[in-house]
């Protein structure tokens, strides 16, 4: 087979010329971009260099052109064939590596991943190796570029975009592919051997300008030497034959981790596979092996369409059945809009490695991260974006890629704290124990979220750059977990509004409906009960009713207005909270409707109307009788007093007669009481009814108490002046001046009109009279004169006075009369005689006759005759001692009391 297609001849010629070989061309992926992190492995460009014919390995040789301090514009394109140009140019390239190497300097360190980041292709022709075990004879017959795109370090470009010419199809190729994104700060590499930049040769073989060449030599017949390309079945003892021995330890080096990149992405795809399909209780073990014969392809892309491919052979036999099931799972693929570049049904059946992994993820790709869409990024960028705002407020966690960012396991425990924080303790963490917290993660994210365990933690932590593609593959399943559980939190929120809503629009509805049965049962309560209500006939009933009436009005009515009010707003919310969730509007029961209301209202007002009625009426027929029942018992008593009066004024005849008349009259005062207290009962109730106007009568309450008085003094005052008489008529001893003085006197403090005298009362009318006695005589003379009552009559008065004024000559008035004219002294002077009105004759007989006293004597009276009237009336009475009658013996008690008497004390005192 040829080593390249569709080389031009004029270009190859022009090489010969110069004393060149044509650079064979080998169809390698894509190179890496340059970035900071790479400057060790710049791009590649091809120099041609002479070599023999049995040159086992290789018929080209890679230099680096593009680079810091490398080649600079010629004028001539062609220069960098001369072979100074090249001298040169390895000499410039020493000096660089040199001082790269020097101690210190920051790109010397040691990285196995970075000695590897680049990739080693060696293209031999495939029939001189025809009976090699490397390859078998049954290899297939096409394969493509992007298919081992697939692999490689390049994720953004899709593993069947890139077209391959058909001869070149038929060479196998071997490809370690890095990160795909290199962190933002240079990676730190080791220092490279001669067998390094060898490598870095190699790669560059596969770049686009030396792909271009194949258009160029297409017309050129294939080349007498054999080419070997290694596949990813090739053992690494045979590429250590086709490799010089300078350059097998880095061949080895990137065959091992290619190897490795190879069974993670095997691994982690696997695991996808079999979440897809384990609804079918179907397992992958061996994804290439299984996928062999189409079923489980078939099977696989039903449970991602959720469609039905139609009919295919369940349990292939024949390898016709397993082209068809392929052929079957790949024009589905395509139907969907799926680009397949140069992938046959062949390369599924014949299990090649490369082509079915990017099949894999060419699924994975269009029905996992396509779908990803984080403001307005799609596919990696998307799922990018979205870790590094999930992650943002991790101070520890800095996710740039889907490679290194992810090593020490806190990027997914931050993932899993942001969105479920009941189920990791974040701050927890032992920041340091990367393998444990992500398998702390990766436990989680599967037993408590449901996220298949793609990677393990070997996968992800004990590689510098972990494999990409499984990462996002992985990492994809998170962001879909997640996704739908903030779907369905908003779902739940969403439904939860919706039932809050709803729940108060079914509270409304019950309340609506409970208060509207409660309103209605109130009022036919209240319309029943004033049907049964009766009036007892009294004032007080009928106003008690009444006034539970107005407070029915001020009160309970009012309650009732808001709540009929509040009804109708209620049932109009309702209907429009339920229009603007667009749901059926809210139609109340009959019985319970607005208009069922409304009528029961307007019963309630003729219920009302009727009541008040009945209320005004029952109390104004109460209130009538009241006054009648007043007029008939006042009319009734003013006749009677009346009748009273004129029988007093009508009065005449002897004085008994007329006494005997007013004590029957005075007897019939007593009825006239009670029957007042009557009238005063009714009178209240009137008072109680707000009567403030009676037509049937001109009397009132007060006036008959008042004319009641008046008939009961006038009796009294006629009967105290008829037995006044009486006694006054029996006291003959007394002037008619005397008497009349004496009575009115006695009316005169007899001021409660009950024709009697109390102690203070009497001894006021004595004192008036020119009768002063101490208190001890004028107790003395009351006891005496009531005869031990608390009072003293009229009869009782005159008698005293009778007995005070009336000229006895007994020795106890003349010894009296004595010590009134001395003014209680034991001793009377000639100017107390002449005070007394006593004439001058007596007065020269009383002292020419009485003795002079020897006694004390008061100052004033002192150089004044004075005479000794005690001793004076001792003489005039009989000295016999027993022969003495009672005044005799009361006229020396009243001696013996003179001479122990105040006055007798003081006049010893001021001696």
């Amino acid at each position: 087979m040829a080593a390249a297609a569709g080389d031009d001849p004029a270009h190859v010629q022009g090489l010969q010329g110069r004393g060149r070989r044509q650079p064979s061309v080998l169809p390698l992926p894509l190179p890496l971009p340059l970035q900071p992190g790479n400057e060790r492995f710049p791009d590649f460009c091809l120099h041609g260099a002479e070599y023999s014919s049995d040159d086992a390995y290789c018929s080209n040789q890679q230099e680096p052109v593009h680079g810091p301090g490398h080649h600079q514009h010629l004028e001539n394109p062609d220069d960098i064939y001369h072979p100074h140009h090249h001298q040169k140019h390895q000499h410039r390239l020493s000096q660089q590596q040199q001082q790269q190497d020097t101690p210190g300097s920051p790109s010397a360190s040691p990285s196995a991943s970075s000695r590897l980041s680049c990739i080693s292709t060696v293209s031999v022709s495939s029939s001189r190796y025809s009976s090699a075990s490397f390859e078998p004879a049954s290899s297939p017959v096409s394969a493509s570029t992007s298919i081992a795109d697939g692999l490689s370090s390049r994720p953004q470009s899709s593993c069947f975009s890139s077209p391959v010419a058909g001869p070149v199809a038929r060479s196998r190729t071997l490809t370690s592919t890095s990160s795909s994104s290199s962190p933002s700060s240079p990676t730190p590499r080791s220092r490279r051997d001669k067998s390094q930049l060898h490598a870095a040769r190699l790669q560059r073989s596969g770049s686009p300008s030396t792909s271009i060449s194949l258009g160029l030599h297409k017309a050129k017949k294939p080349s007498k030497s054999r080419r070997f390309s290694p596949n990813s079945s090739t053992p690494a003892d045979a590429l250590a034959a086709v490799e010089p021995p300078h350059d097998q330890g880095l061949t080895r080096m990137a065959f091992a981790e290619q190897q490795q990149w190879v069974k993670v992405q095997q691994k982690t795809f696997t695991k996808w596979l079999n979440s897809k399909i384990e609804a079918r209780a179907l397992k992958v073990q061996d994804l290439v092996e299984d996928l062999s014969d189409g079923v489980i392809l078939i099977h696989l892309l039903e449970c991602l369409s959720h469609e039905s491919l139609g009919r295919y052979a369940s349990k292939p036999k024949l390898r016709v059945q397993m082209f068809e099931n392929a052929n079957l799972a790949l024009d589905y693929i395509k139907s969907r809009g799926i680009q397949l570049t140069n992938i046959g049904a062949e390369d599924v059946v014949n299990r090649n490695q490369k082509i079915i992994l990017g099949l894999i993820w060419t699924l994975i790709l269009r029905f996992t991260i396509n779908d990803i869409n984080e403001e307005g990024m799609s596919a990696k960028e998307g799922l990018l974006l979205w870790c590094q705002r999930k992650t943002a407020c991790y101070d520890e966690v800095e996710v740039r890629d889907f490679s290194a960012s992810w090593n020490d396991g806190l990027a997914f425990c931050a993932l899993l704290d942001i969105h479920r924080p009941d189920l990791i303790d974040y701050d927890a963490l032992d920041k340091s124990d990367h393998r444990g917290n992500m398998q702390l993660a990766f436990d989680i994210a599967h037993k408590e979220i449901g996220i298949p365990s793609l990677l393990d933690v070997e996968d992800v932590c004990d590689v510098a750059k972990p494999d990409e593609k499984s990462l996002m593959t992985y990492i994809a399943y998170w962001f879909h977990a997640f996704s739908q559980m903030e779907k369905v939190e908003n779902a739940g929120r969403r439904v939860e509004k919706f039932v809050n809503n709803m729940q108060g629009a079914w509270e409304m509805q019950s309340a609506y409906e409970r208060r509207m049965r409660a309103l209605l049962k109130a009022i036919q309560e209240q319309i029943e009960g004033w049907k049964q209500s009766k009036f007892e006939g009294t004032y007080v009933d009928a106003k008690a009713q009444a006034n539970q009436f107005a407070e029915y009005k001020r009160g309970l009515k009012r309650q009732w207005v808001a709540e009929k009010s509040d009804l109708a707003t209620l049932l109009g919310n309702i209907k429009t909270k339920l229009g603007t969730y667009r749901l059926r509007p809210y139609d109340p029961p009959a019985e319970l409707s607005l208009e069922a209301l409304e009528r029961k209202w307007a019963e309630l007002a003729s219920a009302e109307m009727t009541r008040a009625q009945l209320i005004n009426e029952t109390i104004r027929d109460i209130k009538n009788a009241l006054r009648k029942s007043f007029a008939d018992k006042a009319n009734d008593f003013a006749m009677a007093l009346n009748t009273m009066q004129l029988a007093l004024s009508g009065l005449d005849g002897d004085v008994e007669d007329q006494l005997h008349h007013v004590r029957k009259l005075s007897e019939s005062l007593a009825p006239l009481d009670q029957y007042l207290e009557k009238i005063a009962v009714v009178d209240e109730k009137c008072q109680e009814a707000n009567i403030e106007e009676n037509d049937f009568t001109t009397y009132t309450y007060d006036e008959l108490v008042y004319e009641l008085g008046l008939v009961k003094t006038s009796v009294q005052k006629k009967l105290a002046f008829l037995e006044n008489q009486m006694v006054a008529r029996s006291m003959t001893n007394l002037t008619p001046i005397q008497l009349e003085e004496f009575e009115s006197v006695f009316r005169h403090f007899d001021r409660d009109d009950t024709n009697s005298l109390q102690e203070l009362e009497f001894s006021a009318a004595l004192a008036s009279l020119g009768l002063v006695f101490s208190e001890d005589e004028m107790h003395d003379y009351f006891v005496e004169t009531s005869n031990g009552r608390e009072y003293v009559t009229f009869e009782q008065f005159i008698r005293f006075m009778v007995d005070v004024t009336e000229d006895q000559n007994t020795a106890e008035q003349v010894f009296q009369s004595f010590r009134e004219v001395a003014d209680g002294k034991p001793y009377v002077t000639e100017m107390d005689l002449r005070h007394s009105l006593v004439p001058d004759e007596v007065i020269d007989q009383l002292v020419e006759i009485m003795p002079e006293h020897n006694g004390p004597d008061m100052s004033e009276d002192r150089g004044m005759p004075q005479y000794d009237y005690i001793s004076f009336m001792e003489k005039l009475i009989n000295d016999q001692r027993d022969g003495q009658d009672g005044s005799e013996a009361a006229l020396q008690d009243r001696t013996n009391l003179e001479q122990r008497s105040p006055v007798t004390e003081t006049h010893t005192n001021g001696v």
